[in-house]
């Protein structure tokens, strides 16, 4: 059966000038908006104790669209400064629920801005995107097809820090699940092989920022030499933005591939339940922990299991899957980490990581 969900189609765009300065002053906007909320809900709450509802922050934002120091509000589409006074109150609730830190202001300096259009600020039609206060669609470059019918809900248009556009369209899509397989397969995680299986397969670990890493240093310093507020050290910025992003893309794009496969071939997926945050404050192993990103092959693997019918398996992070042996079920003495392979009282020899993902799928099915 079918499971109909929302899912983000995301594609790079190329606004005219006209275009990247009205989406610039939204984006500006936006920021100020969200800062203003953000400082009256804090003083709110400092003098009367009282909490801010998103109808009372909605209430004063129109207050400042008729004050004369903040008139120009009016100038830009009104559904984005709407939209993140919902952000910024679903980010308390999930403060509240402890599902995320506190609300941060949002400064002038931070190069990724975003804007977010809901139905009533957009105009959909034969293929083709338009924006409130806009009177040409976007150039969207459409890298691939978004599903028959589809049309978009909301849509978010976003600068990264290289200076790129990207759009965002979020649309209701039906699913299909995969046909069911008896295949159930274990992960173990690290830095050496980014994934042992339990199938004795290891997936090589790219280290993506380190094949970069010279070359984003010698953007970095080139970029400390510049004198700050010039057009030379803004390029420089952008150099090492796009290093960066380089980065990202390359990681995010092998990580995709890694989690669908692994979906497509086994009806469940027993992981480890790392904390990923305690571990990078070994400074010794945070940078190579980063680029590894465990958390975001987690976060992919349970969205896509959700999507297609099959079921991601959390094992307890304190169970010793190194120690105990696949093979007899023996809990061996501590093994330090520079020992990769070591043999059980049983006489079966083990791959320290493989191991690991043999007894990751016992626990994981013996859980469910």
């Amino acid at each position: 059966m079918s499971k109909v969900v929302k899912r983000a189609y995301k594609f790079r765009c190329y606004p005219s000038s006209e275009q990247a300065a009205e989406l610039s002053r939204t984006f500006g906007c936006v920021r100020l908006v969200w800062n203003k909320a953000l400082d009256a809900r804090q003083r709110r709450y400092a003098t009367e104790s009282k909490s801010t509802t998103y109808v009372l922050a909605s209430a004063e934002l129109t207050g400042w669209k008729k004050s004369e120091d903040l008139g120009f509000l009016n100038e830009v589409s009104s559904v984005p400064l709407q939209q993140t006074l919902r952000h910024q109150q679903a980010a308390f609730a999930a403060f509240f629920a402890k599902r995320a830190r506190y609300p941060r202001f949002k400064s002038r300096k931070r190069s990724r801005a975003s804007a977010e259009y809901t139905r009533s600020g957009f105009r959909w039609r034969d293929g083709q995107l338009t924006l409130a206060k806009m009177t040409e669609p976007l150039d969207i470059r459409w890298s691939r097809a978004l599903p028959e019918g589809a049309a978009p809900s909301t849509v978010t248009v976003s600068r990264d820090s290289s200076g790129r556009w990207f759009v965002s369209l979020l649309v209701e899509e039906s699913i299909t699940p995969l046909p069911t397989t008896t295949n159930a397969i274990g992960v173990d995680v690290g830095l050496n092989s980014l994934a042992a299986l339990s199938t004795g397969e290891k997936i090589v670990n790219p280290r993506h920022e380190r094949a970069d890493r010279r070359r984003l240093a010698t953007a970095q310093r080139d970029l400390a030499r510049k004198v700050k507020g010039s057009a030379n050290r803004e390029k420089a910025r952008r150099k090492v933005a796009r290093i960066h992003a380089r980065i990202t893309d390359r990681r995010t794009d092998f990580l995709h591939k890694l989690s669908t496969r692994l979906i497509r071939e086994n009806q469940a997926v027993a992981i480890e339940d790392l904390t990923v945050r305690n571990m990078v404050a070994n400074h010794t192993l945070a940078r190579a922990i980063s680029d590894a990103s465990w958390r975001q092959l987690r976060t992919m693997l349970e969205y896509k299991a959700d999507w297609y019918g099959r079921e991601v398996l959390v094992v307890d992070r304190w169970y010793p899957s190194t120690r105990v042996c696949s093979h007899c079920g023996a809990l061996h003495d501590k093994l330090s980490l520079n020992i990769r392979e070591w043999t059980c009282r049983c006489g079966a020899v083990h791959d320290r990581d493989v191991n690991a993902a043999r007894n990751i799928l016992a626990a994981g099915l013996a859980e469910r």
